[in-house]
């Protein structure tokens, strides 16, 4: 679904927002801790669960069928949040090592934490490019807004880790969590949970730009069928929209911490993982 959409709205270097009404399809409930949502291509709904925070073993991904039947697909992970799926396999960022997990709901290891250059505190969203390639955001001490352990990571097919752009290199790199590559693999868009901010990096060239600010715990990024970009803010609750009209526009509010959202295949429903409520939310875009 998303590429369909990336090229032409990221071309226009995603200086704004906004997006109007929205309403709520569904909301599912009992989950431990959802923090990130992804949807494949047969419109099944994955949910990474955290379970206890820093509790190892009692973390799994659950599947929701399109009849809403939920059940779990893969488990005994850590802390897992950020997902994404390249070809047919699930990729998870489980606290500071990736996952892969087969269609059998079985994974691996493939990215162990002594393969990243610094060794991770909290790696968070996912974000795979159309040549193959993950990028993992490292939000690094959250309650010390991520400080000097701030980084986002490439990570090529084979699993050799290197450095997209740290807190050493440019001192708004805090605490970056949400992830949005365009189809080029040139440009990505983050917003940072510790600021609020979210920025384009241009990345052969590394120039980092502000294109907007004020959404509080910046969380999950997606780019909708419409040509916005939604935001949800963790810490308040709430789901922006960001568009070529260079606004920002409150879509939702009353999460009690809205994760990292995701997307239809189609672009036109959100979905919500509201991690202290232990929900899951689709929010219809018009």
């Amino acid at each position: 679904m998303e590429n369909r959409f990336k090229t032409a709205i990221l071309a226009l270097l995603l200086m704004a927002s906004g997006i109007a009404h929205a309403h709520d399809a569904k909301k599912l409930s009992g989950f431990k801790a959802p923090e990130s949502v992804v949807v494949d291509k047969q419109g099944r709904v994955f949910v990474s669960e955290i379970g206890e925070f820093n509790k190892d073993g009692d973390g799994q991904i659950s599947v929701v069928s399109s009849s809403g039947k939920v059940k779990v697909f893969a488990k005994g992970m850590n802390d897992p949040k950020g997902l994404a799926f390249i070809g047919e396999h699930l990729y998870v960022a489980d606290k500071d090592r990736i996952l892969k997990v087969a269609p059998n709901g079985k994974w691996t290891v493939f990215v162990e934490k002594t393969a990243f250059p610094t060794p991770p505190l909290f790696l968070n969203d996912l974000e795979p490019d159309l040549q193959g390639n993950l990028y993992v955001s490292e939000s690094g001490d959250i309650e010390k807004k991520g400080g000097a352990a701030g980084a986002i990571y490439k990570i090529n097919p084979a699993g050799k880790v290197t450095t997209l752009i740290n807190h050493q290199q440019n001192p708004r790199i805090m605490a970056p969590n949400g992830l949005l590559m365009d189809d080029t693999g040139d440009m990505l868009i983050f917003v940072d949970f510790a600021t609020g901010i979210l920025y384009r990096l241009d990345i052969p060239n590394q120039h980092l730009i502000q294109l907007a600010e004020g959404f509080g715990g910046g969380d999950g990024l997606v780019l909708a069928a419409n040509n916005s970009i939604y935001i949800s803010d963790f810490l308040n609750g709430k789901i922006y929209s960001l568009s070529i009209e260079d606004e920002v526009k409150l879509v939702k509010e009353g999460f009690q911490s809205a994760a990292d959202i995701g997307i239809t295949p189609d672009g036109k429903t959100l979905l919500v993982p509201d991690m202290k409520a232990g929900t899951v939310t689709w929010v219809h875009l018009h």
